[in-house]
């Protein structure tokens, strides 16, 4: 019988202090303190709440929870938004360097998306050539919502972005959506995590009203999106966006109607919702082939082991097949088969060629 692997589809690594260079520190872009108990930006800081941030702590972590292979994503802090060309461009360089070096020395365990500024179209198609061509990475990771080059911010599914979905769709690229910078550009005070608990699930709702409106799901055929968080004000908004584009045709003049995309076979989710009616809603909605299993590790609003939560990595799926929400089959798809068909589409020779790196 063959072994069932399982799979994380969202996951995050930190460089070790060492590795990041000089310069991101000196112009207060991004750093982790020598004790590793900080990540760093110029006004800004966050705990380092975990070891498996780091590279040799998350393989023993990995090992630990019987995860043979996760999907990491570029760093949310490096995004670039609002940091001059210049610096916006080596600093993306480096994330992108540091995880092709992670996936090219750890096959079997990793693999590393690649991030782009869509602000700047040309320079993001040569970084998607770059990253393809030389390093082998085929997941793309944008940001929801991003700074354009007059200070504009916008959804990362503007019409203005298609030469990067063009190339995504050459290249059969999976592509990542994640929100973060919320608290740049909705004017409220940041308090009480709310950007992180209410308006990242926002920001994403928001990415995929755009990417459905425009029918990119079609347009596109070659890439494949999944939405973090599980896209989960998305989820509960479907109903009002229906409504809403039957009862006002005229505010969507040449756009794709809402239920087009509803369970469309190049639209993802991952699990990470946090409780089974949300995960229950999202299966309703799109069918358990859409979902991926997704950890969002080592962060604590990832699927960590907590004794406070009675939790552990894959909590939430187990409880689903105990309230018969899902079935053994669409268990053991979500935490494998979903995420390689995710990741590779509906290339067979990607897959078989994914599945051998990962059994070695």
């Amino acid at each position: 019988m063959k072994r069932r692997l399982r799979i994380n589809g969202h996951s995050h690594l930190l460089p070790y202090p060492e590795d990041i260079p000089e310069f991101m520190q000196e112009k207060g872009i991004f750093w982790v303190d020598k004790d590793r108990k900080f990540m760093l930006q110029k006004d800004w800081s966050r705990p380092v709440t975990d070891s498996s941030f780091f590279l040799h702590e998350k393989l023993e972590w990995m090992e630990r929870n019987k995860l043979d292979h996760a999907v990491v994503l570029n760093l949310s802090q490096l995004y670039g938004n609002g940091l001059r060309v210049e610096e916006m461009k080596k600093a993306l360089r480096f994330q992108n360097d540091f995880n092709a070096k992670v996936q090219h020395e750890n096959p079997s365990k990793f693999t590393c998306g690649f991030v782009v500024h869509p602000g700047f179209v040309r320079s993001a198609c040569w970084e998607i050539e770059r990253c393809v061509e030389n390093h082998g990475m085929q997941l793309l990771c944008l940001p929801t919502h991003y700074m354009d080059t007059i200070g504009t911010w916008r959804c990362i599914f503007d019409e203005e972005n298609e030469p990067i979905f063009e190339l995504a769709d050459k290249y059969n690229l999976a592509v990542e959506i994640h929100p973060y910078d919320g608290e740049k550009f909705i004017k409220l005070e940041n308090t009480s995590w709310r950007f992180h608990l209410i308006w990242m699930l926002a920001q994403c709702a928001d990415a995929y009203h755009f990417l459905t409106l425009n029918g990119y799901q079609e347009k596109f055929p070659n890439m494949r999106t999944c939405f973090a968080h599980g896209g989960q004000l998305a989820q509960i908004n479907l109903g009002r966006r229906i409504q809403g584009f039957d009862g006002r045709p005229d505010l969507f003049e040449g756009k794709h109607h809402p239920r087009k995309a509803v369970g469309h076979k190049n639209i993802f989710f991952d699990t990470l919702v946090h409780d089974t009616g949300g995960l229950e809603l999202l299966i309703r909605n799109h069918g358990s082939k859409q979902v991926i299993m997704g950890l969002d590790d080592p962060y604590p609003l990832g699927e960590m082991e907590s004794d406070r939560q009675s939790s552990y990595p894959g909590k939430i799926l187990d409880l689903a097949m105990s309230r018969k929400i899902i079935n053994q089959d669409e268990y053991h798809d979500i935490w494998e088969n979903n995420v390689i068909q995710w990741l590779c589409g509906d290339d067979e020779t990607a897959k078989q060629k994914l599945l051998n790196r990962i059994l070695n």
